[in-house]
């Protein structure tokens, strides 16, 4: 099948895209945007791994599926298009990150910027009906974007994976911890966070500096 996506990705994984499930879930997603309001535009469903080329991936954040409201997704979990107001589990992030790294907030959502540093911004679920959440999660998404983590921990070493949140973490197995940095805390969203275990984790100062004791460029949060 011929899947618009970055040259590097569709080298490595060109044995799914071969596959008969993907080519189901490509005539599901073909169907759903062609009958009803999905999320993100056809255009940026694999933003994720255009903006970050497979070789250049220094860190992996796994989120669950696209924001379901208009003007919101732009194919990269926890990222929002400028203008839009944080949601509350991005604005906790930052909140993370100025206090770790004593950052001012950013001044909008949209995290293209650490998508172009190598930091791969993975939903599990690449879409999603307008208005209802978690829609298109079984559809064969998960069964695409496992193969994707198992490849780059296969292929690659001295990776920062934040899981943050059971789903995340449900991941964790896939990962080889002896090459790679896996760091696990709760999820950011309101819920979770304000119960303990978000806030204080570090998790972007400990990524920084796994990645500077391995000879490669901190990333700019």
């Amino acid at each position: 099948m011929n899947v618009k996506i970055e040259p590097s990705w569709k080298q490595h994984l060109g044995a799914e895209f071969a596959k008969p499930y993907f080519a189901q879930l490509a005539q599901t997603v073909r169907q759903e945007y062609a009958t009803t309001t999905c999320y993100p535009p056809g255009r940026e469903i694999f933003n994720a791994f255009n903006l970050c080329p497979f070789d250049q991936v220094k860190v992996v954040i796994i989120g669950q599926d696209p924001y379901h409201e208009p003007g919101q997704a732009e194919g990269l979990c926890f990222s929002v298009k400028p203008g839009v107001p944080f949601p509350p589990s991005l604005q906790n992030i930052f909140k993370e990150i100025a206090d770790d790294l004593k950052r001012p907030m950013p001044a909008d959502g949209s995290l293209v910027r650490w998508a172009q540093q190598g930091v791969l911004l993975l939903n599990a679920t690449l879409t999603v009906r307008a208005h209802v959440a978690n829609s298109h999660s079984r559809i064969g998404w998960q069964t695409f974007t496992d193969a994707v983590i198992q490849t780059l921990a296969r292929e690659r070493s001295h990776v920062v994976y934040m899981l943050w949140g059971g789903y995340a973490r449900g991941k964790a197995w896939m990962i080889d911890r002896q090459h790679n940095l896996v760091l696990e805390s709760v999820h950011p969203s309101p819920l979770s966070a304000n119960r303990g275990g978000w806030f204080g984790n570090h998790h972007f100062s400990r990524c920084n500096a796994y990645l500077q004791q391995n000879g490669l460029q901190p990333i700019d949060w």
